[in-house]
C-alpha cells in the first residue's frame, strides 16, 4: 500500500460480526487516548500506595505519606478555635443583657449563633425560624416561656419537659376530656376563637366563656394573654402553635399537648449557647 494512500473503511479488518449488511471494525483506539488511559492506572496505583485507598474490616490502607482527611479538619477547627478563643471568652464572662452593646461581640455572636442554629435548631424551626406545626415561630413576639435574652437562653440551654434534667422548663395542660363533656368543649373552643378575632358563634361563646375562666383562665389569663412564668401560650392572636381551626383546637382542649425540647447544655459549649440565645433574640420577636 502506497505511503501516501488514504485509508479508507475497507482497509480496516472487522470483528467478523455483520448485521444486515453494517460490519464491525477492528479498527485501534487513537495512540492518545491509550496514553492518556495508562497514565491514569498509573497515577491511580500510585494514589493508592501513598494515600488511605483499600478498604480493611476496621478502616483502610494508611498510606505511606500518612494523610488522614479527619485529622486535617480536625487540625482546621482547632485553628479556629484558637483564633476565636478570646473572643469566646469575652462572650461567656459578659452578661447576656450586655452583649448587644459591643458591636463587635454582637456580630460575631450573631454569626456563630447563626451557624449553630441551623446546624441544631433549623430541623424543627424552620431554616428561617417561622417553626411548624407544634414548633414556635420565633420570629413573632409571642413566648411561651419569655422572649428576653436570658429567657430564651435558660429554654435553650435545659430544654423543655426534659425529665433528666433538673432545670427543664416543665408545664402540663390537663386533658379536659376528662373533665369537660363534648358540649362544654366546644363552647370553650368557640370562646377562645372570640377571643382570637375569628369566626364565632357567639350565643355558644357566651356560654363557653364562664367555663373559660373557671378552668383555663388561671393559666392562659382572663382575656387570653397567656402566661410565660407557667409556660401558657397567649391564645388572643392569631399565632398558633398547633392551630385555630376548630378541629385542632378541640383536639388540645380534649387531649391536651405535651411538646418537648431538648437541653443543649451538655450538647453546645457555653459560648455556643450564648451565642444561639443573642441570634435567636435579635431575629424579631425578641422582647
Amino acid at each position: 500500500m502506497s505511503a501516501n494512500k488514504k485509508l479508507t473503511d475497507d482497509d480496516y479488518p472487522t470483528t467478523g460480526h455483520e448485521w444486515d449488511g453494517i460490519r464491525e471494525y477492528d479498527k485501534p483506539m487513537p495512540r492518545w487516548w491509550l496514553w492518556t488511559f495508562y497514565a491514569c492506572v498509573i497515577w491511580g496505583l500510585g494514589y493508592t500506595v501513598f494515600y488511605p485507598a483499600w478498604p480493611l474490616i476496621n478502616g483502610a490502607t494508611p498510606g505511606v505519606l500518612g494523610y488522614s482527611s479527619r485529622e486535617e479538619v480536625a487540625t482546621a477547627i482547632a485553628r479556629a478555635k484558637e483564633a476565636n478563643a478570646a473572643l469566646n471568652a469575652r462572650i461567656v464572662e459578659m452578661p447576656l443583657t450586655e452583649l448587644g452593646a459591643d458591636p463587635e461581640l454582637a456580630r460575631y455572636a450573631r454569626a456563630g449563633g447563626g451557624a449553630v442554629f441551623r446546624t441544631y435548631c433549623s430541623q424543627c424551626h424552620g431554616s428561617g425560624a417561622a417553626g411548624a406545626v407544634g414548633y414556635p415561630n420565633l420570629l413573632a413576639d409571642d413566648w411561651l416561656w419569655g422572649g428576653d435574652i436570658e429567657s430564651i437562653y435558660l429554654t435553650i440551654a435545659h430544654g423543655i419537659r426534659d425529665e433528666d434534667d433538673l432545670d427543664s422548663r416543665y408545664s402540663e395542660m390537663p386533658a379536659f376530656g376528662g373533665i369537660l363533656d363534648r358540649d362544654e368543649i366546644a363552647a370553650v373552643v368557640q370562646h377562645v376563637r372570640a377571643l382570637s378575632g375569628q369566626e364565632h358563634d357567639a350565643s355558644v361563646a357566651e356560654l363557653g366563656g364562664q367555663i373559660y375562666l373557671d378552668q383555663c383562665a388561671a393559666c392562659h389569663g382572663d382575656g387570653g394573654e397567656g402566661e410565660p412564668t407557667l409556660g401558657a401560650p397567649r391564645i388572643n392572636d392569631s399565632i398558633w402553635l398547633y392551630g385555630g381551626d376548630v378541629d385542632t383546637l378541640t383536639e388540645t382542649v380534649t387531649y391536651s399537648r405535651y411538646g418537648q425540647m431538648p437541653p443543649w447544655i451538655d450538647r453546645l459549649s457555653a459560648a455556643q449557647l450564648r451565642q444561639v440565645a443573642s441570634y435567636v433574640h435579635q431575629l424579631g420577636g425578641g422582647q
